[in-house]
């Protein structure tokens, strides 16, 4: 099952079953906004809202993703960046005990599934820089700012 939803980033589908959300992305194109949510889904519609109202800072989802070992690993070490924090594609690979294997940290954050919900755009590029972002630098600086808007920090 499929729906979307309208965020303050655009347009959000989210996509689930019994077995768990399996997906969640920004789209850039035009959707129609669903009518009515899937009971299976509506945890996840609720908690999303919450996220963007400022209500919430750890989602509690039954997640499904589809990927590999490795990025399933990758994918659970980036849920454990706190909200409001970030964290660099060099220290997931150390604290993962693979500093060689950097870039496939970072291609795996490329294979994110769950948009927001496992927070990739919080990882950051070791000098501080934002990095590439599937769904647009734009969107990364302003969830960075939406978790942390005390932060004097400037991004770019």
């Amino acid at each position: 099952m499929t729906i979307s939803l309208k965020t303050p980033l655009g347009i959000c589908e989210i996509t689930g079953d019994e077995d768990g959300i399996s997906e969640i992305r920004i789209v850039d194109e035009e959707r129609e906004l669903s009518d009515s949510v899937p009971e299976i889904l509506i945890p996840a519609v609720k908690q999303i809202e919450a996220y963007f109202r400022g209500e919430l800072k750890d989602f509690s989802l039954k997640l499904n993703p589809e990927g590999t070992p490795f990025q399933k690993t990758v994918w659970q070490s980036l849920r454990e960046i706190p909200f409001g924090k970030t964290n660099s594609y060099m220290e997931i690979s150390k604290n993962l005990g693979a500093v060689k294997a950097i870039r496939a940290v970072a291609a795996a954050n490329g294979k994110n599934p769950l948009w927001i919900v496992i927070p990739c755009h919080r990882v950051i590029g070791s000098d501080g820089s934002l990095t590439g972002y599937a769904g647009g630098l734009w969107r990364k600086k302003w969830l960075l700012e939406h978790e942390n808007p005390s932060s004097q920090q400037s991004l770019f």
